[in-house]
């Protein structure tokens, strides 16, 4: 990723060009010919977007929880050293003309709200004196603990919830690391993911934005007709409405009384005031696909049955430590509850859009920004299995039951019960899948997890046995 001088102006409006994505800020057709903004009507932009309000989202509330004060971290290898004014004059056209960005939360007799404000660009780009030496001699180590030290900061809520942070020095995967942390009240990863490409250009054409691919639709057809259709429309609705109460029903009583299995993998009472450990491992994204491919299934279905082997590797290891039992010896207890909040975007159309149909208002779209999120308590299925293949078999089992229930949906307009269920925990994995590859992310407690690696080993190693245990065409 290598800086540009040349501003990119952030366009959040539809521009009928002909090109499909290009856009125009304001979305009334505002600006030059080349997309750019006259003072004044950048001025009077400015006014009108002052006395703009918006109250804050329930999932958004959720994050501003004080034992839940949550931050998306997102570390970026450029492959240029960072030229850090050039960065500043980007940030001001890009990010600092999103309304979340250059807005503030208020409460007084009001409810919380968003209220635009004045944004100082110094404020939010930080440039961290590091010790050059320490830089030199490791600098993956000073680069994972220097994303660490942001997990137990706080951000000053005077001011809008992000910041950048550069780091001038190679690693062994970048020439330079940017470090931006926003508050997952601004908007969930669709949001950021959105807003990330409007501020970018086509190599091939620079005054362009980035092609979309199209919104994926169900190609099967129905044949159907009559009155098969009807009864199985009725009966999938039947089904749906029970999954929905069964899931609600398990839900409540998760708040009231049904509680994890105590593993070395629950955080000790004041997790949620530790440090997180951040750590991530690179896997070949083929690989997910043949899995996919052969078991018949999606690559979230085979993610849930990668980390449901993986947990139980790492559990029956952190069972055994101590023990003077011979090694092949399993010394996993049976029925182990172990639950996660598995994240879910409830908006109507999935994937990734421009991002001024994301701001569109008083639209009936499929896509908004905000925090559309809701949640599905998942529980894994902790066991050593002799057939590898049984983890992802299990694994889109549960994915498939709970895809058929609006349980996310449920748990969207109640998300504050999830900070009384589960809080802060000592474990988040996150899977973010780039070019051929995918991430395996993980944030630690390590007062809770103290050899994370050891973690990501048991995951890499649970995909490659069950690579190597599916059926050869």
């Amino acid at each position: 990723m290598a800086s540009r001088r040349r501003p990119l102006s952030i366009k959040t409006g539809r521009e009928d060009s002909g090109s499909g994505v290009e856009e125009k800020e304001g979305g009334e057709g505002k600006g030059t010919d080349n997309g750019e903004i006259t003072e004044a009507e950048e001025a009077e932009e400015e006014e009108e977007e002052e006395e703009e309000e918006e109250p804050v989202s329930p999932a958004g509330r959720l994050f501003l929880q004080p034992r839940f004060n949550c931050h998306i971290v997102s570390v970026m290898g450029c492959g240029k050293r960072l030229d850090v004014d050039a960065v500043k004059a980007g940030l001001e056209v890009t990010l600092v003309r999103h309304p979340r960005f250059s807005s503030i939360q208020v409460s007084d007799e009001k409810p919380l709200r968003w209220v635009r404000t004045k944004v100082n660009v110094e404020d939010h780009v930080i440039i961290p004196d590091l010790d050059p030496n320490a830089t030199s001699a490791n600098p993956d180590k000073v680069v994972e603990d220097y994303v660490a030290s942001l997990s137990s900061t706080t951000m000053d809520h005077s001011r809008p919830l992000w910041d950048l942070h550069i780091l001038n020095f190679v690693t062994s995967e970048a020439a330079a690391v940017a470090i931006l942390r926003i508050h997952h009240s601004l908007g969930d990863g669709i949001s950021l993911m959105s807003l990330f490409l409007a501020c970018t250009r086509q190599c091939s054409d620079p005054d362009r934005l980035p092609s979309l691919p199209d919104a994926r639709s169900s190609t099967a057809a129905n044949s159907r007709s009559g009155i098969l259709e009807l009864l199985l429309w009725v009966w999938a609705g039947l089904v749906l409405a029970w999954h929905t109460l069964v899931d609600v029903v398990l839900f409540t009583a998760t708040l009231a009384f049904v509680k994890d299995t105590r593993t070395p993998l629950v955080g000790m009472e004041g997790v949620e005031f530790h440090p997180k450990r951040f750590l991530h491992r690179t896997v070949s994204l083929d690989d997910i696909k043949d899995i996919k491919k052969a078991m018949n299934c999606t690559v979230n279905d085979v993610l849930v049955g990668i980390t449901s082997a993986g947990l139980s590797r790492y559990l029956d290891r952190r069972y055994g430590e101590g023990d003077d039992v011979k090694k092949e010896k399993k010394r996993l207890p049976a029925n182990i509850r172990l639950r996660t909040a598995l994240l879910v975007n409830i908006r109507r159309t999935p994937g990734i859009h421009a991002l001024a149909e994301m701001m569109e208002k008083g639209k009936g779209g499929g896509a908004k920004w905000g925090n559309k999120l809701g949640y599905m308590v998942l529980q894994f299925p902790i066991a050593i299995f002799e057939d590898p293949l049984e983890y992802i078999r299990r694994g889109k089992a549960i994915a498939e039951r709970k895809k058929n229930s609006l349980e996310a949906v449920f748990t969207y307009w109640s998300a504050w019960v999830i900070v009384k269920i589960f809080g802060i925990e000592a474990l988040t994995l996150h899977f973010q899948s780039y070019t051929n590859t995918m991430k395996i992310v993980v944030a630690v407690d390590e007062l809770t997890i103290p050899n994370p690696n050891q973690l990501l080993d048991d995951l890499t190693e649970s995909l490659r046995l069950i690579k190597d245990a599916i059926p050869r065409s």
